[in-house]
């Protein structure tokens, strides 16, 4: 088909429950990039699979394998709105005795279903510590460009 206009000859594209490997470039919105997988392997993921961001899926589902595009993704299709419910102040007791308590030192904790959970901690006034549980790229509208490198199982 490539090259060739034929009645009924369509090349495969993309869809939900493919094994697909996908080159990107991640970017804010501002242009800088975030990360790339340009210069390694190419992400592999099973779309619908929930491996990868919603916006990020489909983004990659109707694409025919050698396509790239450019995805907008909205901060509902990706990591969500910032929450207020996840910004805590806690007292420095609370914290293990090990624990650098700096503004930016970053921490791991588990929400109260036992999922892991990156925290941040975002202020420090006496002893009162404020710490953000929200993703680091919550609130931000992404960029991403795409290449379908191949669809490995339909």
């Amino acid at each position: 088909c490539v090259g060739m206009l034929i009645s009924g000859c369509s090349q495969p594209t993309a869809k939900s429950g493919d094994t697909v490997t996908v080159h990107y470039t991640l970017f804010e919105a501002d242009g800088t990039e975030i990360e790339s997988t340009r210069s390694g392997n190419p992400y592999r993921m099973t779309l619908g699979g929930g491996a990868a961001i919603a916006g990020f899926e489909n983004g990659v589902i109707g694409m025919a394998v050698g396509e790239t595009k450019t995805v907008i993704v909205p901060p509902e299709e990706a990591y969500g709105r910032i929450s207020r419910d996840l910004v805590r102040i806690s007292h420095k007791s609370e914290f293990p005795p090990d624990v650098i308590l700096e503004v930016g030192t970053e921490l791991s904790g588990r929400t109260p279903d036992g999922q892991a959970v990156a925290i941040k901690i975002i202020g420090i006034e006496g002893d009162s510590v404020t710490v953000d549980a929200n993703h680091p790229m919550a609130g931000k509208t992404l960029t991403f460009e795409l290449e379908l490198v191949e669809i490995v199982a339909k």
